[in-house]
């Protein structure tokens, strides 16, 4: 009986067991959810990408000399999940790593190519060209926080995702000390970055800004009463929306809003309406968190980490699925990852920032792969230098995915 009961939930459309939720597991809740083509050949291309950036770190990780033995990186195939071993997964991205033997050393090495390096320098230099957005960001973060405070290894957990620099703390804290105090926590070897009080206006969310847009858009005639306290909503294609889900969400787009930057008061979840307004206000500082970010996207586990500090104990990958009109959450590449459906159209920003447009240059060369614009020639050049520096490491053992 359970495991028709299981079958049949599985079966149902998402709208349906909204009202069951509580009878399947999470895995399940996850796996029933409605997916969005458009997200799911986005997050393809991502899940390779994230493999790059690991390998492209650790060859930076040297500025002096900008190498990696593929000895070393071997060791590591498993950690960074290098399913089919090291030199295989060199050997996809000629656009982006050089492989060379050095007779000296009597080893094998990697780099980043030319136009690889060129991508890094000027992701490097549009985050520093934009450093009182960091600040600002990094303000807005911490203004979400109950405390106006947030553990440093938290903030740096989401350093790429918020564009900020290598010398970060130099760059942004020290020389904004006016603004940002770094203080000791009650764990050893830990500190905590503060916001100094002094703030002298309370910012808006951007979903405000949305709504004021919205409402006086040419051509609109939504009461104000429907949008005051609403979300832009969008769903993936195909979806059924049944008639009872359409009113549920309706009923709940009108409950009050309270702003991610709004004081709180500490009130227990006792009722019903209380616990849909820690839901919703959970929705708005996540939402916000979100468009905080460089490109409106971010790992599940990560923005976990913020939970305590923005005054919320919801199951944050619920959180989303709960709203599939606002968010859309991947399951590619062994990771949980959500992004703000609104700010995205055909799988690109709709309204990209310089260090975006960077980052897209390399998932460019990673969409690329083999098939970049190295002539025939050139290519032929090249694989016969590799197969002589790799040798020693045709018999690598692979590991099926």
């Amino acid at each position: 009986m359970g495991t028709q009961f299981t079958r049949w939930i599985m079966k149902q459309p998402h709208q349906h067991f909204l009202a069951v939720r509580l009878k399947t597991t999470s895995s399940q809740y996850v796996a029933s959810r409605a997916r969005d083509p458009t997200f799911e050949k986005l997050m393809d291309k991502y899940k390779n990408l994230l493999k790059v950036l690991a390998v492209q770190d650790l060859i930076l990780a040297n500025p002096i000399n900008p190498e990696l033995s593929l000895d070393f990186l071997s060791r590591l195939s498993q950690k960074l999940h290098l399913n089919r071993g090291a030199v295989s997964f060199l050997r996809k991205y000629p656009l982006i790593f050089h492989i060379y033997h050095d007779p000296m050393k009597s080893q094998t090495f990697c780099r980043l190519t030319d136009a690889a390096i060129q991508i890094s320098k000027d992701e490097a230099e549009v985050i520093n060209a934009s450093l009182p957005l960091v600040v600002d960001r990094l303000v807005r973060l911490l203004s979400m926080s109950h405390s106006r405070m947030l553990p440093l290894r938290v903030v740096l957990k989401v350093g790429r995702e918020l564009g900020l620099p290598d010398d970060f703390e130099d760059s942004v804290i020290s020389r904004n000390s006016h603004l940002f105090q770094l203080c000791d926590a009650h764990e050893p070897n830990t500190h905590n970055l503060k916001l100094f009080d002094v703030i002298p206006d309370k910012f808006t969310a951007a979903v405000e800004n949305w709504r004021v847009e919205e409402y006086f858009k040419e051509g609109c005639n939504v009461d104000r009463a429907e949008i005051q306290f609403s979300f832009k909503h969008g769903y993936p294609p195909g979806m059924r929306l049944r008639k009872n889900f359409r009113a549920k969400v309706k009923e709940w787009q009108r409950l009050p809003y309270v702003g991610p930057y709004d004081e709180v008061s500490e009130k227990k979840r006792s009722s019903k309406a209380g616990m849909m307004a820690v839901e919703k206000r959970a929705v708005a500082t996540v939402h916000e968190f979100l468009n905080l970010t460089v490109e409106k996207m971010v790992e599940v586990e990560k923005i976990s980490h913020f939970r305590k500090w923005f005054g919320f104990d919801l199951n944050i990958r619920d959180l989303f699925l709960d709203h599939p009109g606002i968010f859309y959450l991947s399951t590619k590449g062994k990771r949980h990852t959500v992004f703000l459906r609104e700010a995205y159209e055909r799988g690109c920003l709709i309204h990209p920032n310089p260090v975006y447009h960077a980052r897209r240059k390399l998932l460019d060369l990673v969409v690329l792969g083999r098939h970049g614009l190295l002539t025939d020639e050139l290519r032929s050049i090249a694989s016969n230098k590799e197969a002589e520096s790799l040798g020693q490491y045709d018999g690598e053992t692979c590991i099926s995915d």
